[in-house]
């Protein structure tokens, strides 16, 4: 059914302008929703009495690896029933696990009444990506809220599924994007989950561990085709404050970001009323500004671009 081909870069690339064309529409029933719904299930029953962290280790493997085989025997079946049938389908499961537009419409609903000036609707919108707290956050915080979280989700929501995509088609993305979706959901350190989401935040880390350090280079790259980005700078600070996010993959996309756009990233979040005092990347040799959001959103692009145009280049020679 599906190999390393150009039948499976045309799959993914048309994954891609789907995506871009039309994103999430909430009409369309979404796998990752259906994810959160089984998960928040789930979670309801096993996060209680004993082995709480074995009974999440098993859900860490059990819920992506069901993914998998699910949608691999319905691919099977469409493709066995009409070659089309089943491209088609495996093009919308492959966008559904991308998040392009998504991702770029969620920045410009916050840059949008930044700009104009309304400071409690950008707050609003940006509370509604992020987990930190924003009712009183001032104008660079909101900034910096946007351009980490564009960073960081270059990574999870594109780099990762494609890389997934190209190397295992659908079935493989919609596994990853279950371990994401249950990463997002209980891979918290906190006293609810610390034991339950344990094997959900591991097996999310290994899983972006390559895509990560993937997806700085590719950020870099692409910033060799834009103008005011500070290229060395970002060698510099990626090599020298990567390591110092609490997260082991999410410091290579939002280091190599706030080196190119010369910004600090990092610094005090609160979440739940609790305090947290994340490590500091990069260097404020700009104060932050409306504009980053646009630059973040611009790296975005760039990197997801390279990656495809990479995997066409060694397709090309593969052969």
């Amino acid at each position: 059914m599906h190999q390393f081909s150009e039948q499976t870069a045309v799959l993914i690339l048309l994954s891609v302008l789907l995506d871009l064309g039309i994103g999430d529409p909430r009409w369309i029933p979404h796998p990752v929703v259906m994810f959160g719904k089984i998960i928040s299930m789930i979670e309801v029953v096993w996060n209680k009495g004993n082995k709480k962290k074995l009974k999440g280790i098993i859900l860490a493997f059990l819920l992506p690896l069901s993914v998998f085989i699910c949608s691999y025997i319905l691919l099977k079946l469409l493709y066995s029933a009409h070659f089309l049938l089943g491209s088609i389908f495996e093009i919308y499961l492959i966008s559904t696990t991308i998040a392009i537009k998504g991702l770029r419409d969620a920045a410009i609903e916050i840059y949008k009444p930044l700009v104009a000036g309304d400071m409690t609707e950008a707050r609003i919108k940006l509370g509604f990506i992020v987990g930190r707290e924003t009712v009183h956050l001032p104008s660079s915080e909101v900034v910096r809220g946007t351009v980490e979280t564009v960073a960081e989700n270059t990574v999870d929501a594109i780099i990762s599924p494609l890389l997934f995509a190209i190397i295992g088609g659908a079935p493989l993305a919609l596994a990853y994007r279950a371990v994401n979706t249950l990463d997002s959901m209980v891979g918290y350190k906190n006293e609810r989950y610390i034991d339950f989401g344990y094997g959900s935040a591991r097996l999310d880390d290994v899983l972006n561990w390559i895509p990560a350090r993937i997806c700085a280079a590719c950020m870099w790259i692409s910033s060799l085709f834009m103008k005011q980005m500070r290229k060395a700078h970002a060698i510099h600070i990626t090599k020298r404050d990567a390591s110092k996010h609490p997260s082991p993959n999410s410091g290579w996309p939002e280091a190599m970001t706030a080196g190119l756009l010369g910004v600090q990233l990092g610094g005090i979040n609160i979440y739940g009323g609790e305090v947290s005092d994340r490590a500091k990347l990069g260097d404020p040799l700009e104060p932050l500004t409306s504009i980053h959001i646009k630059k973040a959103i611009l790296i975005m692009n760039g990197a997801w671009i390279v990656f495809l145009s990479g995997y066409i280049i060694i397709l090309s020679f593969w052969r």
